[in-house]
């Protein structure tokens, strides 16, 4: 019997993340949403799931975030970086001087502004840039932003390639498994804490656990914790694996000194 590994991935085909997906092998099962790609990883109908959690320019993805640390008690596996170069794709034979709108996911839309300002188009929001894609089909007068592949599928071209405002354009998606990817040697740890909002300093001295232990940080960002105003999770990222002793050690200080500590995984760095 040959088993075929599962992974769920932000659908529909042809975004981004189906982009990143390709590069696990096995099959791949879009879904609709981060949240529907995390309860199929939770309830064991896939193995895996990739979602986004960062892009360079517009920062974090906040439902990952949220879901990861209120909704889900999943691990991250493994992280996948991929260069994000978003293009102006067309109905064969469109010129620029045609197209009157614009359509794609918000994120793409806010990573593609001096292009679309420059050239006076009208621009929509779509839920994916594939789904972008396929929705102007047949209408030289609208225009999808997104990847080639999403060109490729749905039989249109590219009329301007690398539209977005700055070539450091890379998103950051993760992979998230009921597991914990075992030690490499060359790992990463992120972990979600809380802080007693009544004690000056605390974060400072949070801070100053890995400061002392000469570990370097990958990453420090701050969400509400939805608990009201004020109250915050802070998400930390850092270099070593959560079985290491050291890292052990840090993780238990920590939790000694925050009222709310998650282990979102240790995996290999990208």
């Amino acid at each position: 019997m040959i088993y075929i590994t599962l992974i769920s991935f932000l659908g529909p085909k042809g975004t981004f993340t189906h982009e990143a997906a390709n590069m696990m092998g096995g099959e791949l099962i879009p879904y609709c949403t981060i949240p529907a790609v995390l309860e199929s990883v939770a309830s064991n109908e896939t193995s895996y799931g990739v979602v986004p959690i960062e892009n360079s320019i517009e920062g974090p993805v906040g439902i990952t975030l949220d879901s990861l640390a209120h909704k889900f008690d999943l691990k991250i596996f493994k992280e996948i970086i991929i260069p994000i170069n978003q293009n102006l794709i067309v109905n064969p034979g469109c010129k620029l001087e045609d197209i009157e709108d614009v359509y794609s996911h918000s994120q793409a839309i806010s990573q593609c502004q001096e292009f679309i300002s420059e050239n006076k188009i009208q621009p929509h929001y779509a839920v994916s840039t594939a789904n972008a894609a396929k929705s102007i089909i047949g209408d030289k007068s609208k225009a999808a932003i997104g990847n080639r592949k999403a060109a490729e599928l749905y039989g249109l071209e590219i009329l301007k390639a690398n539209i977005q405002d700055t070539d450091n354009n890379e998103t950051r998606f993760v992979v998230v498994s009921n597991e914990c990817h075992k030690p490499t040697g060359n790992d990463k740890t992120s972990i979600i804490f809380s802080i007693y909002e009544d004690r000056p300093g605390e974060l400072y001295k949070i801070l100053g656990i890995f400061q002392k232990n000469n570990i370097n940080l990958t990453k420090i960002e701050s969400r509400p914790s939805k608990k009201g105003l004020g109250k915050y999770l802070f998400f930390v990222d850092f270099y070593g694996h959560k079985d290491d002793d050291v890292i052990k050690s840090i993780i238990n200080e920590i939790d000694e000194n925050t009222y709310f500590l998650k282990v979102l995984g240790s995996f290999p760095e990208f």
